[in-house]
């Protein structure tokens, strides 16, 4: 099957602009990894701050409903003894 020349010339820009925002895509995966460096070298944990940014995608709603999973099944497994601990240690 032939595609007609202006179909060809649609799918040839269609690839280009792929290309162009796969390479774009790339170079801010560079940046991002050279500010999660920069973090971990200032002491910040870069793990924390993978799941700050993750967490403030989301609306509250949202966050709290997984909060409230999270909280129940811990507690299921008995679990939730451990986050008091870590609060009260805090604290102390």
């Amino acid at each position: 099957m032939q595609l007609q020349s202006s179909a060809k010339d649609q799918l040839r820009a269609i690839i280009s602009r792929i290309e162009r925002l796969e390479e774009e895509k790339a170079a801010l995966a560079g940046d991002l990894r050279e500010v999660y460096a920069e973090a971990k070298g200032n002491g910040f944990d870069v793990k924390a701050l993978r799941a700050v940014v993750r967490l403030r995608k989301k609306d509250e709603n949202e966050r709290r409903e997984e909060e409230l999973i999270l909280d129940t099944y811990l507690h299921a497994l008995g679990m939730d003894d451990v986050e008091a601990d870590a609060e009260s240690s805090e604290a102390a």
